[in-house]
């Protein structure tokens, strides 16, 4: 039987990026970490630490679209990405992140203010992965055979 791959997405802001760990064989994620960054350049040893713990298949970074378009925060989080890729040799896939902010304050309703802030990124984030997830083909099954 193989392993799942695991995958590590990234909710990226300029002050705080949220991150999430999930794999594909049940195709769920969770919410990990919130990255702090500073005028827009991540928390880097932060970033390898949680690569190096979780030794991902490959990463999922959130662009925000309007209506399908690019805007100044996708180039942005695009940039996030394409440096992602480069340090740590590992493919990024891209998915359109939109109303994924809105959907996780819905999810954290009913929580504390201070809790919803904190967590709210990582939530975003692992709505994205679980995109990811959706969008991907099913994957193959294990084929075995018997002595």
């Amino acid at each position: 039987m193989s392993r799942p791959a695991i995958y590590l997405a990234f909710d990226f802001g300029t002050k705080k990026i949220g991150v999430a760990v999930g794999q594909d064989l049940t195709r769920s994620a969770r919410p990990l970490a919130t990255v702090e960054a500073v005028d827009g350049r991540p928390d880097w040893d932060r970033i390898s630490r949680l690569i190096e713990q979780w030794s991902p298949t490959g990463l999922v970074v959130g662009l925000p679209l309007s209506a399908g378009a690019a805007t100044a925060a996708s180039r942005r989080a695009g940039r996030f990405g394409q440096t992602l890729g480069n340090r740590y040799n590992l493919p990024v896939h891209w998915i359109d992140e939109t109303l994924t902010t809105e959907s996780a304050n819905e999810a954290l309703a009913g929580q504390p203010a201070r809790s919803r802030q904190r967590r709210r990124d990582q939530v975003a984030a692992s709505l994205i992965l679980e995109t990811f997830f959706y969008q991907q083909r099913p994957r193959e099954p294990d084929h075995h055979t018997d002595g």
